[in-house]
Order: C-alpha cells, then sequence, then structure tokens
C-alpha cells in the first residue's frame, strides 16, 4: 500500500482546467504522521506554556509574600530587641538603686524565668531560616519580656515604699553628677600619667574648663576644705551612713569647713591645683573608708 502510487487532481476554479500530482503511499503516510506530530507538539508545548505562566504567577506573588513577611519579621525583631534594651535598662537602673539603698544586694539580675540573663535576641533568633520558627520564637521571646517587665514593675514598686520609708537616706546619697564634662580616667587600675606604671586610682577624674561650677550630688557636712598634698586645694563632704565624697584639684571653694550643704548646692569650682595634668574634678565616693566606684551610685 505504501508502494503505490496516487493520483491527486488539483482543478483551478471555474475554468475546467486540471493538473494531477502523482504520489507514492508512504510518503502521504509521512506527512500525516509528521502533521500529526507537529499538531502534537504544539498541544503539548502550549499547555507547558500555560502551565509556566500559571507557575510563574504564583512563583512571583510567593516571592512578595515572602518578601513582604521578612520585612515585617525584621521590624518586629528590631521592636523586640529595643524592648529588651529598655527593660535591661530599667533593671540596671533598678539593681542600682538597690546597691545605693543596701536592699537585696545579693540580687543577680537573672530573668524572671530563672536560669541565666537573656540573651540578646538577634544573637539567638535572626539566623533562622525558617520563618516559622522564626515566628514563634519572636512569640516566645515576647512572652519572656512581658513577664520579665511585670516582675520588674512590681520590684519597681517594692523600692518606691522603701524609697519613700528612707527619705533622708536617699536625700544623703550621692546620686547626681557633680560637674558638667567628660570623664578622662574611670575608677580601678590604670596607667599613671606621672610614672606609666600600673596603679590603683581611687575615683573619676571629670575634665572641664577651668572656673566650671561643682555642685553637691547630695546632702551632707563639709568636714574638710584646704590643700591636701596631690590633691591640690579639695573638698571633703560626710554624707552619713559611711559615706564620703571628696573634690580635689580645685581652683576655689564656694563652701567652709563645717557648713551644711543641700543636694545641688554650688561647693567649688574647676581647678588644676596639686599633681594634676590639666583641669579637671576628681571626683571620690568612699564608703567606711573604701573608695568605691562612684558610678555605683550616679542616675542622671
Amino acid at each position: 500500500m505504501l508502494s503505490k502510487k496516487y493520483h491527486i487532481v488539483v482543478f483551478k476554479g471555474n475554468e475546467g482546467c486540471s493538473r494531477k500530482l502523482r504520489v507514492r503511499g508512504w510518503i502521504i503516510a509521512l506527512m500525516l504522521l509528521l502533521s500529526l506530530g507537529l499538531i502534537g507538539s504544539n498541544v503539548f508545548f502550549w499547555r507547558y506554556f500555560v502551565n509556566y505562566q500559571t507557575v510563574e504567577k504564583s512563583f512571583d506573588d510567593s516571592q512578595k509574600t515572602v518578601q513582604e513577611q521578612r520585612t515585617q519579621l525584621l521590624s518586629l525583631a528590631s521592636k523586640i530587641k529595643t524592648l529588651q534594651k529598655d527593660i535591661l535598662r530599667i533593671r540596671d537602673f533598678d539593681s542600682k538603686l538597690r546597691v545605693m539603698i543596701n536592699i537585696d544586694q545579693d540580687r543577680k539580675g537573672g530573668t524572671s524565668l530563672g536560669g541565666a540573663e537573656s540573651s540578646d535576641f538577634t544573637d539567638s533568633y535572626l539566623p533562622t531560616h525558617r520563618q516559622e520558627l522564626l515566628a514563634r520564637k519572636m512569640h516566645n521571646f515576647l512572652y519572656q519580656l512581658n513577664t520579665e517587665a511585670r516582675l520588674e514593675e512590681i520590684r519597681q514598686q517594692d523600692l518606691m515604699q522603701v524609697i519613700r520609708s528612707n527619705k533622708e537616706l536617699w536625700a544623703s546619697t550621692p546620686s547626681i553628677w557633680p560637674v558638667q564634662g567628660w570623664i578622662s580616667s574611670r575608677f580601678g587600675y590604670r596607667s599613671s600619667p606621672f610614672t606609666m606604671q600600673r596603679e590603683f586610682h581611687k575615683g573619676l577624674d571629670i575634665s572641664a574648663p577651668t572656673g566650671t561650677p561643682i555642685y553637691a550630688p547630695a546632702k551632707g557636712k563639709v568636714t574638710f576644705t584646704g590643700r591636701d598634698g596631690g590633691y591640690g586645694l579639695a573638698v571633703t563632704v560626710d554624707h552619713g551612713t559611711g559615706i564620703l565624697t571628696r573634690y580635689a584639684h580645685l581652683h576655689s571653694v564656694a563652701i567652709k569647713n563645717g557648713q551644711k550643704i543641700t543636694r545641688g548646692q554650688l561647693i567649688a569650682y574647676v581647678g588644676n591645683t596639686g599633681r594634676s595634668t590639666g583641669p579637671h574634678l576628681h571626683y571620690e565616693v568612699r564608703l567606711n573608708g573604701v573608695p568605691v566606684n562612684p558610678m555605683r551610685y550616679i542616675l542622671n
């Protein structure tokens, strides 16, 4: 059948003319197969193209959704981190107050849920790649912060009650900066600016221009004014309960020995007297004769 010859007659309109074409059977079969193949491949590729467009659109929508979720999660993470910093700052403030008025000195500042302090949120959770897990951890972390905030509020209320019942003690606690300036040397071990040897610095050095006013950080009684060796012109104030403050390298003094002073009262002016490398205030706090870090008491 495929080897037979077939005649195809083609008529030309109404002219009465015709033309014969001789074609073998296998050529006709091949043409039919090619036609069917082209039709089938067109149908296949058309369906593939339609499916591809659908999948591409779905993928684009998913990408937009994922990006929006990622942006929202990062924004939420930033807010959580800010909230965590605020709670830690309040907790530190609370701890400092408790130390100042000698209550709960053994409190370690652990979390409300027990154990060690809260780890930084971004360090623990932001590397997580699965967004569902990240969101779940965010909710858990928010719950923990909320619990800590409530317990911190209870501690603050207890603290305020103690402060109200000890107003005299609070008024005598050196809790404000004595002068406006910048810290040039902190409390603790340092390299001496004179000998370059390691030495223990008993207070804070607060650099400020000569003549900058110095104010009393709490009420007390002046127990010394005058020259004191390497301290130069100095002032010592007794605040009671074993707390003394010392102000050294002064330019001049505005109070007298034996005078009672109140918090915020002008007591002296910054100078460069004694063993000093430049105008600054050397500020010491002593508890029962032992130098302690003044930052332990400063709240503002």
